[in-house]
């Protein structure tokens, strides 16, 4: 190789190195910077211990049963609002590759090959003409002010969007699966409570028809007992009807059709209880944990992104391109020849007169970038709200299960001495009517107020943003999150 090709092989790599640095250096708009709001040290009624990492902790294990466990892990891979969440990844994924790829050198390569000829009594030529030829284009659009950039900025951000809309998907899943679960076994309890008030009624009922004969009792007094029975027989139908639906939407949940459930979910086994500690961490546990925070957070970094993109577009813009077509042309009768044209230089397209839509551009992303900081504070206080209150409804209502526990011993230790003085002549039957009433309304009261407990902890830890995601996936995230 010769100096002189040398020194310009040489001169041209320093040349391509200059240049890289100066369409890497240089661009436009507002680098996003994480977002930052004054928070309470802690909750009202929480503690000021920070709960770190919650996205793996798998609280709904605290209910200590085994079949919503299996539940839960079937669900989270066979959701379909998960599944539809996860594969929008793919596609913010396949926009981030979009958005960049203005900023690189594209080539296209076309290829041709024609056949050409006259016939006719006017016909100037004889025979035929090949023609063979091609083209590569050649073109870079150098990205001095960093529109591409800032395009591509604004994709990752939406990538990361679409990653928090997944968890989030997933966390509404929980929430919504398992107090579905929670309302199929508090139906289960209350059809059981029925039949069993059900059997005590009948039994009165029988009690008093036989009393009747004897002259003890009244008209009146058989009347009242059979009402009370036909009374607790057509509560049974509808409690069955909210179970059946709740396993429906349990099955749908899964991925299943509606009753693929119904045999394994009629096993009863007994309404859940939660027997775990209270972890409501700190205020700013949520903006790590909540999924829905993130994504504000991330709409927010895109919006920041898009305001450069369009900051960009009011700055000249120089583009390279090229072009080279060899052919080559063979007539019937003569021999072939070659032709090769060739074009190389830039472009300069400098906005002068737009009527002020560029700038509009820049103000419109400005406004969006405010709004979105907006929704992203809207997003901290509100799950700052759901803690608060699903703190305060885990503390209040667990404070009523001990005096409804005490309501139902009461009532029944009223039902059996009514029962026993009925018997013996030394009471009413109204007085017994009374207290099967009095002991299925705090059957009922207390059923229900288990339930309602056992749905606010299900409250807590989705307000807390917790079990959204599988231990061994957070193990792959980390991985990547270090090799990126």
């Amino acid at each position: 190789m010769s100096p002189s090709l040398c020194t310009r092989i040489s001169s041209l790599r320093y040349a391509t190195s200059a240049l890289t640095l100066l369409v890497a250096g240089c661009v436009s708009g507002p680098d996003h910077a994480p977002p930052q709001m004054p928070l309470p040290a802690k909750f009202q009624e929480g503690g000021t211990k920070s709960n770190g990492d919650v996205v793996t902790a798998q609280w709904w294990t605290a209910y200590r049963d085994k079949r919503l466990d299996g539940l839960v892990a079937h669900g989270l891979s066979e959701n379909l609002d998960v599944l539809q969440a996860l594969e929008s990844i793919n596609s913010a994924s396949a926009n981030v590759t979009v958005a960049g790829a203005g900023g690189r050198p594209s080539l296209s390569v076309d290829a041709s090959h024609t056949v050409s000829g006259e016939r006719g009594r006017l016909r100037t030529t004889v025979g035929t003409e090949n023609t063979t030829g091609g083209q590569a284009s050649l073109s870079w659009l150098l990205d001095f002010f960093g529109q591409y950039r800032r395009s591509k900025e604004s994709a990752i951000a939406s990538l990361g969007a679409a990653y928090a809309t997944a968890d989030n998907t997933k966390l509404t899943f929980l929430k919504d699966l398992i107090e579905s679960y929670i309302d199929a076994r508090y139906y289960q309890e209350r059809i059981a409570l029925s039949q069993a008030s059900l059997k005590s009624r009948q039994q009165t009922y029988e009690l008093t028809q036989l009393q009747l004969k004897a002259g003890a009792a009244s008209r009146l007094d058989v009347v009242q007992a059979e009402g009370l029975v036909q009374s607790t027989k057509s509560d049974i139908p509808g409690l069955e009807q909210s179970f059946t639906e709740s396993a429906h939407h349990i099955a749908t949940l899964l991925g299943m059709p509606a009753a693929s459930l119904m045999n394994e979910l009629q096993e009863s086994a007994g309404q859940p209880v939660f027997r775990g500690d209270i972890r409501a961490g700190i205020p700013a546990d949520l903006i790590r944990n909540r999924p829905d925070i993130r994504k504000a957070e991330r709409d927010l970094a895109a919006a920041v992104a898009d305001i450069g993109a369009a900051e960009a577009q009011l700055y000249p813009s120089i583009s390279l391109s090229g072009s080279i077509s060899p052919s080559w042309v063979k007539s019937s009768g003569a021999s072939g020849g070659t032709l090769t044209s060739w074009s190389f230089g830039p472009t300069l397209n400098l906005p002068i007169f737009d009527g002020g839509k560029l700038r509009a551009n820049v103000d419109i992303e400005k406004s969006d970038a405010k709004t979105q900081y907006l929704a992203w504070k809207e997003a901290v206080l509100n799950g700052v709200e759901e803690v608060e209150n699903a703190l305060s409804a885990v503390r209040r209502d667990r404070q009523t299960l001990a005096p409804l526990r005490r309501q139902v011993e009461t009532a029944q230790e009223s039902l059996a001495l009514s029962t026993t003085s009925y018997k013996d002549g030394a009471s009413s039957l109204l007085d017994v009517l009374d207290a099967q009433r009095s002991v299925s309304d705090a059957q009922a009261s207390l059923a229900a107020t288990v339930q309602q407990v056992a749905k606010d902890y299900v409250d807590l830890y989705v307000a807390i943003g917790a079990g959204y995601l599988p231990p061994q996936q957070q193990v792959v995230f980390e991985r990547t999150a270090k090799s990126g």
